[in-house]
């Protein structure tokens, strides 16, 4: 709709956090002719702001107030990659998308990577709590046959 709208950006409870190696803040935007903003675009103006990379601001959280206009949420700006890699959950790693192409050194291709982590692909919650309670009913080795969904044909 209107992208180039103006937004405004003001931080509350601004903290260095040291401990951390990160600076982190609740973030109000107001973007009184748009529905909302996007997390990239915050990321971008972030990092333009405070003079960093945009790969190192992290935006979560956020919640736009009833009748629009205004969202509030947090934002962290890591020191250093390290240092994201070594405090930030998982999920918000892998949900972080690099802003320029990463070189294969194996065979020199150009490939655009997921985020600073990969996500782990794994079964559903409701696929991995049937196989646990059918493996309930078992003793010993054949728990693990147990574990296998069932035929279809019997």
């Amino acid at each position: 709709m209107a992208d180039s709208a103006p937004i405004t950006l003001r931080t509350r409870k601004f903290i260095t956090n040291r401990l951390l190696a990160r600076r982190q803040f609740v973030l109000d935007v107001l973007h009184p002719s748009r529905p909302n903003v996007s997390k990239s675009e915050l990321s971008e103006k972030l990092a333009a702001l405070y003079k960093t990379q945009k790969d190192r601001v992290v935006t979560f959280g956020f919640r736009t107030q009833f009748g629009g206009g205004r969202s509030t949420g947090f934002a962290l700006i890591y020191d250093d990659e390290a240092s994201q890699k070594k405090f930030e959950p998982k999920y918000r790693l892998v949900r972080v998308r690099p802003s320029f192409p990463l070189l294969d050194s194996h065979n020199l291709t150009c490939t655009l990577k997921s985020g600073l982590a990969t996500k782990v692909d794994k079964a559903s919650r409701k696929l991995r709590k049937e196989r646990k309670n059918r493996a309930k009913k078992f003793r010993g080795t054949k728990k693990s046959k147990a574990a296998e969904p069932p035929k279809k044909g019997k």
